[in-house]
């Protein structure tokens, strides 16, 4: 690491900064700059380049070109903690901390107290943690162990433990995605006295309410470019919607896809169901031949609503009906049964076998049903194979025997997906259906749920992507804090007025629901 800046508030900026992945730029020669005492919110829609731009002030990607600059030093961070020598630390969605162990101990992690013997200090381990929390104002047991701890306790714990690594700038990553309403107001009092000692902190969030409610300053970023920035008091929440998306708030954008039937009987219908704390008081219809797309920023609920039906999550109250029979559903194996069929987020962890051959894994939901005396039949699982190869244009080097973990994302995501096909599903339900797919195997997955809406299925579809839920959509469904708070015709909305929707408030998405 070059330069060390001088101690006192810090100002961190970075200048024409630029960063490219496999020869294709995503970051142009950017400018941000964030100062002690003060918030700045970063808005953009995901692959704006946000991301990308505080990871490299975070030490985790080295820039391409340009410069940082720590209290108009120039410096050069190559890792991570470079940036934590310079006072520089990421609080990610993701905790990490050691659930296990005391919060004293989590405080003290890499740099346990040692007495003369070289023994942990134990003592002085939970007098040194009590000094940190006091100082910061923070009321939480010493030795409580994290795990027991609540969410935004434990987001408040990861803040606890940067500072105490001496940290001056904080970048916060969607820090209240999991967090209620109560909790985030308690984050929020956290970071104004966090601000009022002098830090800096960078807030990446898609809720533009927060963003009203908690930033000081506002940089927007749209396909790798910085496109709007300035005091938050010059930007209305319209503002910073049109920012994000690049649309006036009256430009409606046409769904794409060709006009087909009307959608046939009820797949799905919920009538008030509730899982607290993630959605409350939601009613939802999918019909047969129909898209419709549950549309919602991370923690709106939309993700174990989709699980609900799938038998993931089970409802606190309300009633389902799936296929004409009505009760929730109790497992994915009785999902399964009534002809429910789930593609997850991360497919895999949790949709593929990646040890098993592409065969394998599309036949996996039809295991009982291809199976002799409990085992899976070769010519069984190759003739599953050959019904969808074309058909989901999947793509390998070694056909049928190919082991699936080898496959490109895309083509891992159609096996999911095909799978589910083979097992006759009546209601699909996708959640994030082309995250980390590439532009060609995206088009090929809305072609392929497009055909199949048509023939009847009725899919049920979770995602955060604007793009994504205008083009496949007939119904868009927005929700924001746990409620369902607008439903849209296929093209009659547009992406500025999504996104506002989305980030309502608690307050407003509650009198909306309500």
């Amino acid at each position: 690491m070059e330069g060390q800046p001088d101690s006192g508030p810090l100002r961190v900026a970075g200048r024409a900064l630029r960063k490219s992945f496999g020869g294709i730029e995503v970051l142009h020669g950017v400018d941000l700059e964030a100062v002690g005492g003060r918030v700045l919110a970063l808005l953009g829609e995901n692959g704006a380049g946000k991301s990308t731009a505080v990871k490299i002030l975070a030490g985790d990607y080295r820039r391409d070109s340009g410069e940082i600059l720590v209290n108009d030093q120039p410096v050069v961070i190559r890792s991570p903690r470079d940036a934590s020598d310079l006072g520089i630390r990421v609080i990610y969605q993701e905790f990490s901390d050691a659930p296990d162990l005391t919060v004293s101990e989590n405080l003290s992690l890499g740099n346990l107290p040692r007495n003369r013997l070289g023994l942990v200090d134990w003592a002085a381990m939970r007098s040194d943690a009590e000094a940190i929390l006091d100082e910061l104002g923070i009321n939480l047991d010493p030795k409580a162990i994290v795990g027991s701890l609540r969410v935004a306790e434990r987001q408040i714990l990861e803040i606890a433990r940067a500072l105490a690594g001496d940290a001056r700038m904080l970048i916060l990553d969607e820090p209240t995605s999991a967090l209620t309403i109560e909790e985030t107001q308690t984050l929020f009092s956290f970071i104004r006295q966090l601000k009022a000692q002098g830090a800096a902190v960078i807030y990446i969030t898609h809720r533009l309410d927060e963003v009203e409610e908690i930033a000081d300053d506002v940089l927007v970023f749209r396909d790798g470019y910085v496109v709007a920035e300035g005091p938050r008091s010059s930007f209305t929440r319209h503002d910073m919607a049109e920012a994000m998306v690049g649309a006036k708030l009256d430009e409606t954008v046409a769904n794409l896809h060709a006009d087909h039937a009307e959608p046939g009987q009820p797949m799905l219908e919920l009538s008030g169901v509730t899982i607290e704390p993630f959605f409350e008081n939601v009613d939802l219809t999918v019909r047969s031949g129909e898209i419709v797309s549950l549309f919602g920023r991370l923690g709106c609920g939309s993700m174990e609503l989709a699980e609900s039906v799938f038998g993931l999550k089970r409802l606190d109250s309300g009633e389902m009906t799936v296929a004409g029979v009505e009760g929730q559903v109790r497992s994915p194996t009785a999902a399964a049964r009534r002809g429910v069929g789930f593609v997850p987020v991360d497919r895999k962890e949790e949709g593929l076998l990646t040890v098993l051959s592409v065969a394998e894994n599309l036949s996996v939901a039809s295991w009982s049903l291809l199976t002799r005396m409990g085992l899976l039949s070769p010519k069984a699982s190759l003739k599953v194979y050959e019904r969808w190869q074309d058909r989901l244009a999947i793509r390998g080097t070694r056909g049928a025997r190919q082991v699936v973990s080898t496959l490109s994302g895309g083509n891992q995501q159609k096996v999911v997906l095909g799978r589910w096909l083979e097992r006759d599903s009546k209601l699909l339900v996708m959640a994030e259906p082309t995250r980390g797919v590439d532009v060609g195997a995206r088009a090929e997955i809305y072609r392929v749920l497009r055909g199949f809406a048509d023939e009847g299925l009725a899919i049920l579809v979770v995602s955060s992507d604007i793009e994504e839920v205008l083009r496949i959509s007939d119904r868009i469904i927005v929700m924001s804090r746990g409620v369902v708070v607008a439903e849209h015709p296929a093209g009659g909305v547009d992406r500025a007025r999504l996104v506002r929707e989305a980030a309502a408030s608690h307050h407003e998405a509650a009198a909306t629901g309500g």
